[in-house]
């Protein structure tokens, strides 16, 4: 039995999984929302769980220990910064921050405080993912030299500052992780914006890991039919992961043998990654154990999309820097 007792920031779209499974996991202390009718479907549904609109109230709670903020990216640096000073644990959805500096600070303040700091990037909890990790283990693929992952859907909700901080944290420390190789650069970056303003919905990213694997990034806001593939190509093997299908969805090609599939057991445990990730996290706060998406992980994919963005927008990234800052203030974080 767990002693943590956990309260989650945002209950919108993504917040009513999170909410979900920590209270399935029994953790689940307060949900803290700024819409009435959001915390009314919390109580019609949670009617044991405590709800309010001031996060002050869990910040001078002493029963929660620990707090998931799954607030829109350009509140995450206040909203965490404070939590952390509260002496709480913490889990934030991705990305950590939106620069590079303020991830740094706050796996700094982290460390410093002893307190745990975990980062939603969901797929490194995804059962197919981490069987995939296995194979390259196993050097079932050979020296990994490519890897490719496209993210392409329908967003109606453009909310953060373009589809590249929505989405390709996901795809990057996806690559990161199974590759075992940490990015060292960014090779290429470009982005539009079908609606014609400066929130890019389509954006191109290429990336240079250690040892010399190359990776290219898709993500897309406006593709009607979705589209979620990770290929990864080594010298003896080709793997693709198709995560829009219900089963099966690793493959493995023998690149020598004319790209047939090879007959290798990929069986994996079907379990909802969200479920994986929230008692990762829950574990890591029991423990103090260092968790798979800590601090340093969440920075070191900022870092890249900080890096990709200014490639793409030049001088700009100053102001929309500027404007996240003022939307926060504005809102109060």
């Amino acid at each position: 039995m767990s002693g943590q007792r956990i309260a989650v920031i945002g209950y919108g779209l993504w917040g009513r999984n999170i909410v979900r499974n920590f209270y399935n996991l029994n953790v689940l202390h307060t949900v803290c929302d700024l819409d009435d009718e959001n915390l009314k479907k919390v109580k019609e549904l949670y009617p044991e769980v405590n709800v309010t609109k001031d996060f002050n109230e869990i910040i001078n709670n002493d029963e929660i220990t620990s707090v998931a903020v799954i607030t829109p990216s350009h509140t995450h640096f206040k909203m965490v910064q404070a939590m952390l000073n509260a002496g709480k644990n913490v889990y934030v959805e991705k990305p950590i921050a939106t620069s590079a500096f303020e991830a740094k600070t706050l796996d700094e303040m982290a460390h410093e405080k002893n307190l745990v700091l975990m980062v939603g990037h969901l797929l490194l909890y995804h059962p197919a993912v981490n069987r995939l990790k296995m194979l390259i283990s196993d050097g079932e693929l050979g020296d990994i030299v490519y890897a490719q992952s496209d993210r392409l859907n329908v967003n109606y909700f453009k909310n953060d500052r373009s589809v590249m901080w929505d989405l390709a944290p996901h795809d990057l420390s996806m690559i990161s992780y199974v590759t075992g190789k940490l990015p060292k650069k960014v090779i290429s970056a470009i982005g539009c914006s079908s609606d014609r303003n400066e929130i890019m919905d389509i954006t191109h990213i290429g990336i240079e890991l250690e040892d010399g694997v190359t990776a290219f990034i898709s993500d897309s806001w406006i593709t009607p039919q979705k589209h979620v593939t990770l290929l990864v190509r080594g010298t003896k093997a080709t793997a693709i992961l198709d995560d829009t299908l219900a089963e099966n969805k690793l493959r493995l090609y023998d690149n020598i043998a004319g790209g047939t599939q090879k007959d290798i057991p990929l069986d994996y445990l079907e379990i909802e990654p969200l479920k994986l990730e929230c008692q990762h996290f829950i574990n890591c706060c029991d423990t103090g154990k260092k968790a798979r998406s800590d601090g340093e992980n969440g920075y070191q994919i900022v870092k890249v999309l900080e890096e990709a963005e200014k490639v793409m927008l030049g001088n700009k990234v100053d102001t929309l820097n500027e404007r996240d800052f003022a939307l926060s203030r504005v809102k109060g974080v």
